[in-house]
């Protein structure tokens, strides 16, 4: 008997919460996107536009959290070759 099985997909979660100096942050688990807002609620707006409006996958932290966006968001992956273009 075949049993359908769902495809296997990704699941990442968005933490928002606030940094050291008040400004709210919202950064996916990964580094993938992130930003700082000036309110909380600016926050989960882009956070549920980032991650296509899943609020079961925002976190709000309790503790300070900073924005780091120090990694690069696709690092296992290899570089694309881009076409060249010759220049006159």
């Amino acid at each position: 008997m075949n049993r359908f099985k769902p495809p296997l997909c990704e699941f990442s979660f968005v933490l928002i919460g606030q940094n050291r100096c008040g400004q709210w942050v919202a950064q996916e688990q990964s580094g993938l996107f992130g930003g700082l807002f000036k309110t909380r609620s600016a926050a989960l707006r882009y956070a549920l536009f980032e991650n296509g409006h899943r609020p079961d996958s925002i976190v709000e932290t309790a503790g300070l959290i900073e924005l780091d966006m120090s990694a690069p968001p696709f690092a296992s992956s290899q570089p694309i070759a881009l076409p060249q273009r010759r220049v006159a």
